[in-house]
C-alpha cells in the first residue's frame, strides 16, 4: 500500500544516487549502519544525518538535512513513526525528489503532505530487501 513496485523502481533507478540517511551513525548494530552499505554496493553516495554528524562508510556526516551543502536525491529516514513526519517535511522542503521510511515507520498523515507535494514516497519498507531484487 504505501510501496508499490514502480514507485520503489524509480526511487531506486531513477531520482538519482545521493541518500541522505537520518539516523545513520557509527554504531555498527543499528540496522542504518548495515541498510547504508548495501545502499553504498549498489553505487548510491550515502550521506550521514545524526545529531553527532560522524562520519559513517567514509561519508561526513551532518546535524540535519538543512545543513547538508549540496542536492540530496533521496531521504532515508530511520527514525521512529513520531518524530518522521517532521523529517518527510524537512526533506520536501530542501527539495528532495523521494522520501523512503524504513521497516517500521508509519506516518500516513506526512505520507499524503509528501506525495501532496509531488515528491515520492515509500513507507514499512526497507531499500536493503528491494534493492537487489531488481
Amino acid at each position: 500500500m504505501y510501496g508499490d513496485q514502480a514507485t520503489i523502481r524509480k526511487i531506486l533507478t531513477e531520482l538519482g544516487d545521493t541518500w541522505a540517511v537520518v539516523g545513520l551513525s557509527s554504531n555498527r548494530d543499528r540496522a542504518a549502519y548495515g541498510v547504508a552499505q548495501v545502499l553504498q554496493r549498489f553505487g548510491k553516495r550515502v550521506v550521514p544525518v545524526h545529531p553527532k554528524a560522524e562520519t559513517v562508510h567514509g561519508e561526513p556526516g551532518y546535524p540535519s538535512l538543512e545543513a547538508i551543502p549540496f542536492k540530496v536525491d533521496v531521504v532515508d529516514v530511520f527514525v521512529n513513526s513520531a518524530l518522521a513526519g517532521r523529517v518527510a517535511d524537512d526533506a520536501v522542503a530542501i527539495g528532495a525528489e523521494a522520501v523512503w521510511f524504513q521497516l517500521g515507520v508509519v506516518d500516513e498523515a506526512a505520507f499524503a503532505r509528501t506525495r501532496g507535494a509531488g515528491v515520492e514516497m515509500v513507507m514499512d519498507r526497507c531499500p536493503a530487501i528491494e534493492i537487489p531484487a531488481l
